[in-house]
């Protein structure tokens, strides 16, 4: 049913989902908390770039994380200054690249789920003498549950997708670099519809067990919800 390129870009897919969704959620966790606490003025040019990657399109965004993360950018004169070599057409490229295309995918879950909870557990906890970082992991974390259940889904199921910015920074280099959606692209090139409809399919009921997964959790907690209040 599958070549052994198929197997190794079917890894690699899951391989660089899972990494880029474990690093947005240690990354994204603050910003979505910043975000959802802040007042200051500095509150809506963040959240315009946290949510750039929504409409521009990925080769513009994969054009200029090639040239930052390129010998001469500064993504990659860093990593060179740290014996890292620079990133673009490696597996590491692809995972920086993506942690910025699928960003909004996992911040903007978490803060509407953070911005819900509102004052009043805060200030009750606060009577209790919790310091910040209690209040933070006693009750913001375990409260916006089903927020950092539907951002780790969305930002694994959109780093599943990717296409546009995995080409531009990774290449399509076999084991390394190539996922799922360029070696369906290469399929179709070599006019193998046979071997792209497959791997097609696959993605087609992925993505559909993803979002039935995802909108049968937010019923669920809409019903706890209702019954909770009512």
């Amino acid at each position: 049913m599958f070549s052994e390129t198929d197997l190794s870009t079917i890894w690699l897919t899951l391989k660089l989902a899972t990494t880029v969704t474990v690093l947005l959620l240690i990354i994204g966790t603050p910003i979505a908390w910043w975000l959802a606490r802040s007042r200051s003025w500095w509150k809506g040019p963040v959240a315009a770039i946290v949510a750039l990657p929504l409409v521009l399109p990925p080769t513009v965004l994969g054009f200029y994380l090639l040239l930052a993360m390129g010998p001469h950018g500064f993504i990659g004169e860093l990593t060179q200054s740290l014996g890292l070599g620079t990133l673009p057409f490696t597996f590491w490229g692809l995972v920086v690249a993506s942690v910025f295309y699928s960003m909004p995918f996992v911040v903007q879950p978490i803060q509407n789920a953070m911005e819900a909870i509102g004052e009043r557990p805060l200030e009750v906890a606060s009577t209790l003498r919790a310091g910040p970082w209690d209040q933070f992991f006693s009750v913001v974390l375990p409260l916006s549950k089903p927020g950092f259940v539907t951002a780790a889904i969305l930002g694994f199921a959109h780093t599943v997708g990717e296409f546009g910015v995995v080409l531009m920074i990774g290449g399509n280099i076999p084991g390394e670099t190539r996922v799922v959606s360029v070696q369906i692209y290469d399929h179709v090139e070599a006019l193998e519809y046979g071997q792209a409809h497959t791997l097609a399919a696959i993605m087609i009921v992925f993505s559909f067990l993803v979002l039935l997964a995802l909108y049968s959790f937010q019923r669920r907690k809409l019903a706890a919800g209702i019954k909770m209040g009512g």
